[in-house]
């Protein structure tokens, strides 16, 4: 089923030329798109596509001549990736889940199902669950006893959701997601080598046998509204308090969020960050891939870290970091650039001090 140039331009909010009746069925690139298709060139780089593909319709920058590019209609977008945004939603079906409560699926008599909701084959849910209206389960889910699942949440396959786990509205949980396993917190009996070493930063009085007690994880997890959580993720429950991820955020594949780690609103946590237990990320912070964040230490507002990051401090507000340990930016990209010159300096001493011993061997 299509749509016609008209009715995607109006949910853009975008201008658009040409014959607006023309009904395209999906987005393509411009080389490969073919008179069905809405070949994507919001950029000038992308025009030379356009005459190897078929498309009759094109979503270009503002100013494009069109019909010179051989067109029948054109849409303007100002802001090439917010339009995809728009554009991939309009086009996305999304996953097929039958309305209803499939045959082949558990449901423990005092789950509360409202209505609208839609429940796929395999699925586990448990005693006290209460899922929302309009709430999608793939198959394969499991909802342990006394989660709450939010309006319009889509919960995709095989993700495993932990007693007590409360997920908001719009949540997407992709699938293999963990939310609720506990947490991974040990004590030893004696002080541990592990206590002395971050004490005394890296001396030991002696090397001894010790052994690990489990501290059980009473607290759960709460999840905002809004939220995305990735392929493979995992965000553990708190030990006391539950650990909680704010509004907005969103959570790439295999990212982990430890027990006690409250995240704030509105955060881009990128592929393999790690977040370790009782860390505070503050709101609108970016953690780019395999950015790691030691335990205990506070994140502020609007930091954003480069990819591959150790953050092992408090980051202030504000702060844009790079490295192992975390500086500034600049500091990085200078620490980087002097590393660069270490094989030349080295070379450079090494001739000064056989100039220095030859000159000490001549006097």
């Amino acid at each position: 089923m299509g749509h016609t140039i008209r009715d995607i331009a109006t949910a853009l909010g975008a201008e658009a030329e040409g014959n607006l009746d023309l009904i395209v069925t999906h987005a393509a690139e411009p080389a490969g798109a073919g008179p069905d298709a809405l070949a994507l060139a919001m950029d000038p780089r992308y025009a030379e596509g356009l005459a190897r593909g078929a498309a009759r319709a094109a979503m270009l920058w503002q100013g494009a001549d069109w019909r010179a590019m051989g067109l029948q209609a054109a849409i303007f977008a100002p802001r090439g990736r917010l339009a995809m945004a728009g554009l991939s939603r309009i086009f996305d079906p999304g996953p097929e889940i039958a309305p209803g409560i499939h045959p082949l699926t558990v449901i423990d008599p005092t789950a509360e199902l409202a209505e609208g909701a839609a429940v796929g084959p395999f699925v586990t849910i448990g005693r006290g669950v209460r899922i929302g209206p309009r709430a999608r389960i793939a198959s394969h889910v499991s909802i342990a006893e006394g989660a709450v699942i939010g309006a319009d949440a889509l919960i995709l396959q095989g993700a495993r959701i932990g007693a007590r786990v409360r997920i908001g509205d719009r949540v997407i949980c992709h699938p293999g997601a963990v939310i609720g396993a506990d947490g991974f917190s040990f004590v030893t009996p004696e002080k541990s080598g592990v206590e002395e070493i971050r004490e005394t930063l890296g001396e030991r009085a002696e090397i001894r046998a010790q052994s690990w007690v489990r501290i059980h994880s009473l607290g759960s997890v709460s999840i905002g509204d809004d939220v995305e959580i990735g392929a493979n993720s995992t965000i553990d429950r708190g030990t006391i308090r539950d650990t909680s991820v704010g509004s907005g955020s969103k959570l790439d594949n295999l990212v982990h969020v430890g027990h006690n780690v409250q995240v704030g609103r509105d955060c881009l946590l990128c592929g393999q960050v790690g977040i370790a237990g009782s860390s505070r990320i503050g709101d609108r912070v970016v953690l780019g891939g395999q950015v790691g964040v030691s335990d205990n230490i506070f994140v502020g507002d609007d930091v954003v870290a480069g990819g591959a990051t150790k953050i092992r401090t408090n980051a202030p507000a504000g702060r844009v970091l790079l490295g192992d340990p975390a500086v500034k930016m600049e500091t990085q990209i200078e620490i980087q650039k002097a590393m660069r010159r270490l094989p030349r300096m080295a070379a450079t001493v090494a001739e000064l001090q056989k100039a220095v011993s030859n000159k000490g061997q001549s006097d």
